[in-house]
């Protein structure tokens, strides 16, 4: 792998994640943005989780303490580092899964396999590197986000969700579990996260399935290990979030039909 340069605002490298692999969280003097060329990966930062499938790409802002996991199989990635100002709009100050066009696809690849980290200024290689730029600052924000509450009780009952997401979920059991009226908990669930509880749940199960579509699991087995009475029911909700069947997606039939901008598909 190739060691992050100093040397020019825009800068790319190419590394693959083995299955299972988890690098621990750590922090970029620059931007990032993470391109899974191949697999589904997570990226855990304050503010929650972003679930990245083959094709789209994650944006890190500089400063921001993360980590990358693969879990559902070995993930391809291109990266793009970028200077901190180098780009404009305040959306960016934030994590976020963004939509590949086949043009910014295509330009990282060139980017990677063509030029070398100190690429000389003013000519092809500079004008390549500042679009690759403008088409990160224009990519629309993705709904592949799980926002995770930051108060201690409420993150403790999402993380235990997260890892048996095919256990019952109520407003009533959390909150006794909280130690917190149904009031309170829903009240503070959605000034945290954005979401009611029942959505958040929605969310993160969907999410969940992507990984676990991709590792090569049936669609009866990921339905039943994520909180569904069948898989019917598992495709429906699928399909009302994403715009395309389980069966599709395992079959890589993703394309725009994935591109659901903001997440509504999981909202009430």
């Amino acid at each position: 792998m190739k060691v992050e340069s100093s040397l020019r605002p825009v800068a790319v490298l190419a590394s693959d994640l083995a299955a299972g692999v988890r690098i621990a969280p750590h922090v970029h003097r620059r931007g990032q943005l993470l391109h899974a060329i191949h697999g589904v990966m997570i990226v855990r930062a304050p503010g929650g989780s972003w679930v990245v499938p083959q094709g789209r790409a994650v944006w890190v802002p500089a400063g921001v303490a993360h980590e990358i996991e693969a879990t559902a199989g070995p993930v391809a990635t291109r990266t793009v580092f970028i200077e901190p100002g180098f780009l404009r709009g305040s959306e960016l100050a934030a994590c976020r899964v963004i939509g590949v066009t086949p043009l910014l696809r295509q330009l990282i690849v060139t980017a990677v396999d063509e030029l070398p980290l100190d690429y000389p200024v003013g000519g092809r290689e500079e004008r390549l590197m500042n679009l690759i730029a403008d088409e990160i600052e224009r990519a629309p924000a993705l709904g592949l986000h799980l926002p995770m509450p930051t108060a201690p009780r409420l993150a403790s009952l999402c993380r235990a969700f997260l890892d048996h997401p095919a256990a019952d979920a109520s407003l009533a059991d959390w909150a006794r579990q909280a130690h917190l009226t149904e009031k309170t908990l829903a009240r503070q669930f959605l000034k945290e996260t954005g979401l009611n509880m029942g959505a958040w749940c929605r969310q993160a199960r969907l999410l969940l399935s992507l990984q676990a579509l991709a590792a090569g699991r049936s669609v009866l087995d990921v339905a039943l290990s994520h909180g569904y009475d069948s898989p019917s029911a598992f495709s429906a909700a699928f399909r009302r979030a994403f715009g395309i069947s389980p069966i599709q997606y395992i079959k890589g039939e993703v394309g725009a039909a994935m591109d659901v901008v903001g997440g509504s598909g999981f909202r009430e």
